[in-house]
């Protein structure tokens, strides 16, 4: 197994002796740097290869793991790392890695990213329905963890059952017997005059020798009983070129589940290996050139709600604007509690693909402001057109103050702090606010919006991408809503946004509103619950002659 990270430079000729095909990196002089993403596996030379996303990049020089890029590249002939059982962590960042890049093309099968304007995105020759070498692998590992202590004890009970003519008081003398539950002694080694072979065996051989080459191969740290025969060497390369036709004849001794199910996992191995098979691949592998937007749909699978097909009058939807032909989703959006009473509005995120170590640039926050009034111009589309929101309790305009409610904006960052850490989101606020306003005192003006910074653990989203089910993703939603909303409050609360909020005393809004709209114009807005909210910037002065109709008001 070798790992490389995307965008990093290696040596043109190791490159060219692990992969068959140049797709994968760009030529530089001496040097290739890695463009793709992905898996990928060489029957020839029985290599397994990750590409792995940028992300793991602590910095220029180090990856999150504490080991230099080379030093990654050459971890299986690194004495340190090979032998030592308690570095199975890149296991399992591989498993759950390469489910998430099978995840990302079950979700967009259809999708015009594969055809994108871009570049074409995702890139295999595994077929739907068809085992990867990896899958092979990892399903001989799971069976055998699931069902080893069954298929030693009905090895052993057999060959015991078929000892002819023991010679008992040597096999007594001699060996060690394994209890049963009921305390009667069974015996792995018997002595007797004539060795007899056992037939029925031959599917336990095949099955464990695969796995013992997947053993050695991969240093899976996997203990096999020695009670099993085990075909290896040059006789088990010859195996693997007839082993379909041998299993074959075996193929109606086996009635038991187990049993079965193990033949089966022997047959698709051998179907891979066999020379006479015209089915054979030299190779094969799972790639994706543009990793941001894989990154992009695992950040909207944990944050996103489902989308309502509701249209304006041109036939624009939510979709529409989420989706780009090119495959990008320019946000992450969900509405949910506003931050001034109980009506709702659209929370809206972008996810920034970067190394462990970087931010968003300058464009990032221009491109997120024009995700926001594009979402806000939806709406009051529909409201014009048919009286209504995207939901009822969406609310985005006052008709009475003409002020524009809050609209929550975020950016979103994947990070690896922990290489072992896949249990907890790590979900994080950065302390930079980047707003954006045409009068920095209209905090109710559709262009005032303000974007927080999060970061979370990209192992988190890794795992929840393929393995979390709705209940999961549920729970962290709620989680994940309440802590926006809360962060968002905090911020106006504390007097960061440069904001005091005020509640108009009176009932009388509308001739307020019409003697003083000059005065309040971007800067009042009426909630769902009747209250007139002012928001007076620290650096406001012509406020000041009418806040004595006004109290404090706190946002909670």
């Amino acid at each position: 197994m070798k790992i490389l990270i995307e965008g990093e430079k290696y040596n043109i000729e190791e490159l060219k002796d692990i992969f068959d095909d140049p797709k994968f990196y760009h030529q530089e002089g001496q040097e290739a740097t890695i463009l793709s993403v992905g898996y990928y596996h060489s029957y020839e030379k029985e290599e397994l290869i990750y590409m792995l996303p940028k992300v793991f990049m602590a910095d220029s020089e180090t990856t999150v793991f504490g080991l230099s890029k080379n030093e990654l590249y050459n971890l299986d002939t690194s004495e340190t790392f090979k032998h030592k059982s308690e570095y199975n962590w890149i296991r399992q960042i591989s498993v759950y890695f390469y489910n998430s890049l099978l995840q990302f093309k079950r979700r967009n099968k259809h999708s015009a990213i594969v055809q994108s304007s871009l570049s074409a995105t995702l890139n295999t020759n595994l077929k739907d329905k068809e085992y990867s070498y990896l899958d092979l692998l990892l399903s001989f590992v799971n069976f055998y963890k699931k069902n080893k202590n069954q298929i030693l004890f009905k090895h052993i009970e057999y060959k015991s059952q078929q000892v002819k003519n023991p010679n008992w008081e040597k096999t007594i003398r001699k060996s060690v017997p394994l209890l049963t539950q009921d305390k009667q002694p069974i015996y792995n080694i018997y002595r007797n005059k004539k060795k007899i072979l056992n037939n029925e065996e031959e599917l336990l051989i095949y099955f464990f020798s695969i796995l013992n080459h997947f053993n050695k191969e991969h240093n899976l740290f996997l203990t096999i009983d020695k009670s099993y025969t085990l075909i290896k060497g040059r006789k088990f390369e010859l195996l693997q070129k007839n082993g379909l036709s041998k299993l074959r004849k075996i193929k109606y001794r086996y009635f038991n589940d187990t049993l079965r199910k193990m033949y089966h996992l022997c047959e698709i191995y051998f179907s891979q290996t066999d020379t006479s098979s015209i089915k054979k691949k030299k190779e094969e592998f799972i790639s994706v050139n543009n990793y941001n937007l894989v990154f992009e749909d695992m950040i909207d699978k944990l944050f996103s709600d489902p989308i309502i097909e509701k249209k304006t009058e041109d036939g624009t939807t939510l979709k529409h604007l989420k989706y780009n032909d090119d495959g990008k989703i320019i946000d992450h959006i969900f509405d949910y509690q506003s931050l001034l009473d109980t009506s709702d509005i659209f929370y809206i995120g972008d996810s920034k693909y970067y190394k462990s170590d970087n931010t968003a640039g300058k464009v990032s926050k221009y491109k997120q402001f024009t995700y926001a009034k594009n979402v806000i111009q939806y709406n009051i589309d529909l409201l014009n057109e048919t009286g209504n929101y995207y939901t009822e309790n969406l609310r985005y305009r006052d008709k009475i103050t003409e002020g524009y409610n809050i609209t929550p904006n975020f950016f979103i960052y994947g990070y690896i702090n922990n290489y072992k850490n896949f249990e907890t989101s790590e979900l994080d606020e950065k302390r930079d606010i980047v707003k954006s306003f045409h009068f920095a005192d209209r905090l109710f003006d559709r262009d005032t919006l303000f974007v927080h910074q999060y970061k979370i653990n990209f192992l988190y989203v890794l795992k929840a991408y393929s393995q979390f089910g709705n209940m999961t993703i549920g729970k962290f939603r709620r989680e994940t809503k309440d802590k926006f909303r809360n962060n968002f409050i905090e911020f106006f609360s504390n007097k960061k946004s440069e904001f005091e909020f005020y509640e108009y005393k009176k009932q009388d809004f509308e001739n307020f509103v019409e003697k003083n709209f000059r005065k309040i114009n971007g800067k009042t807005f009426i909630t769902k619950d009747e209250k007139l909210i002012l928001a007076k910037h620290k650096e406001d002065e012509s406020l000041n002659e009418i806040l004595t109709e006004f109290k404090e008001y706190e946002l909670q």
